[in-house]
C-alpha cells in the first residue's frame, strides 16, 4: 500500500503568509519562516510554497525564503508561482527547492513541462491545477491564481500534462479552498483514476477526518493543508494519528 504524504502549504504574497477563500479576499497570517519551522517540526513529510501574486508581476520572489529554508528543513520543497521558463525553474532549483509547481505558464506553454522534464527529471515537474466546477462531473482549469478561465478541461488537461513529462499533479479545488467543508472528492477521483502519476489534493480541509475521506474515496496520494494548520485547528501531529488510526499508511514520523 502506498505511503501518504501530510504537506502543509504556504502561500506567499510579498513577505507574507496568507490565507484566502477561493484564492481570494486574501488575509495576512504571519512570517512564512516562522510557519514553515513549525510545521517542519511537526513532522510534514513536505513543504509547498507558492506566490501568489507572481503570475500578475511575471515574476517568482521566493529565491530568498527557499535559500533559508533550504538551511535548516531537510524535507523536500515544492516551489510555485510565476515560473515562466527553465531559466526560472534554475533558479529556484538552485535556491533549495526540490520541485517546482507550474500552472499559468504550462497553459500558455505547454512545451515548457517538457522542457523542465528533461533537464531536471519528470519527479522535479509539478503540475498546478486550479480547477472549479463548471458542471455535473466537470471542471475547468483556471490560471492567475483562479482569475482566469482558460477552457481547459481538467481531466483532458491533466492527462496531456502527463504525456509531456509532469511528474506530480498539484490539485486544487477553487470551490473548495479555504470553506473548511473537505475536499472535493469527485474532482480528486476524476483525476487519480486518470493518470499513474502522484496526485496531492489541496482546498477544503476544515477536520482531520477530510484526510481520510479524500485518501480512501479520492484516492489522493497527498493531502496539502493550510488553513486547518495556520489557524491551529489541528497539526501534523494530530492529522497523522487520526490517518492511523484509520488504517492509512503514513510515513513514519522522525523527530526533528
Amino acid at each position: 500500500m502506498r505511503k501518504i504524504r501530510l504537506i502543509a502549504r504556504l502561500d506567499i504574497k510579498g513577505t507574507n503568509l496568507i490565507k484566502g477563500v477561493h484564492l481570494e479576499g486574501l488575509r495576512v497570517i504571519g512570517s512564512p519562516a516562522e510557519y514553515a519551522h513549525k510545521y517542519y517540526h511537526q513532522g510534514a513529510d513536505e513543504l509547498i510554497y507558492i506566490d501568489c501574486v507572481a503570475s500578475l508581476y511575471g515574476r517568482n520572489n521566493l529565491s530568498e525564503i527557499v535559500e533559508d529554508s533550504a538551511k535548516d528543513i531537510f524535507v523536500p520543497l515544492t516551489v510555485g508561482g510565476g515560473i515562466r521558463s527553465v531559466e526560472d525553474a534554475t533558479r529556484l532549483l538552485r535556491s533549495g527547492a526540490d520541485k517546482v509547481a507550474i500552472n499559468t505558464a504550462a497553459v500558455a506553454n505547454p512545451n515548457l513541462i517538457s522542457d523542465i522534464s528533461r533537464k531536471f527529471g519528470s519527479q522535479c515537474m509539478v503540475l498546478s491545477v486550479q480547477a472549479k466546477q463548471i458542471d455535473v462531473n466537470k471542471w475547468e482549469v483556471f490560471t492567475d491564481n483562479g482569475r482566469e478561465k482558460t477552457g481547459l478541461d481538467v481531466v483532458d488537461w491533466v492527462k496531456k500534462a502527463v504525456d509531456l513529462g509532469a511528474g506530480e499533479i498539484l490539485l486544487t479545488s477553487i470551490d473548495r479552498e479555504g470553506t473548511r467543508k473537505g475536499y472535493d472528492i469527485a474532482l480528486v477521483k476524476a483525476v487519480t483514476k486518470q493518470v499513474s502519476v502522484p496526485v496531492i489534493a489541496s482546498g477544503g480541509m476544515g477536520v482531520p477526518e477530510h484526510l481520510v475521506d479524500v485518501i480512501r474515496d479520492g484516492e489522493a496520494d497527498a493531502v496539502a493543508m493550510a488553513d486547518i494548520l495556520h489557524y491551529g485547528r489541528s497539526s501534523i501531529g494530530e492529522l497523522r494519528e487520526t490517518a492511523v488510526k484509520a488504517g492509512i499508511e503514513v510515513r513514519k514520523f522522525v523527530a526533528v
